[in-house]
């Protein structure tokens, strides 16, 4: 679960290697994000001579977290970190690559071009 103030792990490589939410979108009332789920975030820390600069305010979609997710098979999955990969106004990510694993649940959220980057979807 991602709730504001929370800090994530950049997986791509537009530059950004640190995040921290600051709000999350498209949720009435809980603030928190799960796998899938748009939030937007400002960069803690990020690679010089990069596009993206550090305190850009970005969106981002959650891709790995900690907290363990409850499938309908009755599997959890569970990452060893959290996990973000920055995207554009229209859903598509900003990076060309994008590192680690990816949860299939962004595949329900229409996330198919991180999908189809992604070295590994679990």
């Amino acid at each position: 679960m991602i709730q504001p103030q929370s800090c994530l792990n950049v997986a791509d490589n537009t530059g950004a290697r640190q995040l921290m939410c600051i709000r999350v979108l498209h949720k009435s009332q809980k603030q928190k994000a799960n796998l899938g789920d748009v939030f937007l975030g400002v960069v803690k820390e990020a690679l010089p001579n990069m596009a993206i600069k550090k305190s850009d305010i970005v969106r981002a979609v959650v891709v790995r977290t900690s907290k363990g997710v409850r499938r309908s098979n009755g599997l959890t999955i569970r990452f060893n970190e959290n996990a973000a990969v920055l995207i554009n106004n229209e859903g598509l990510p900003k990076g060309t690559r994008i590192f680690g694993p990816v949860a299939r649940e962004l595949r329900e959220k229409n996330f198919m071009k991180i999908l189809s980057l992604a070295s590994e979807v679990v």
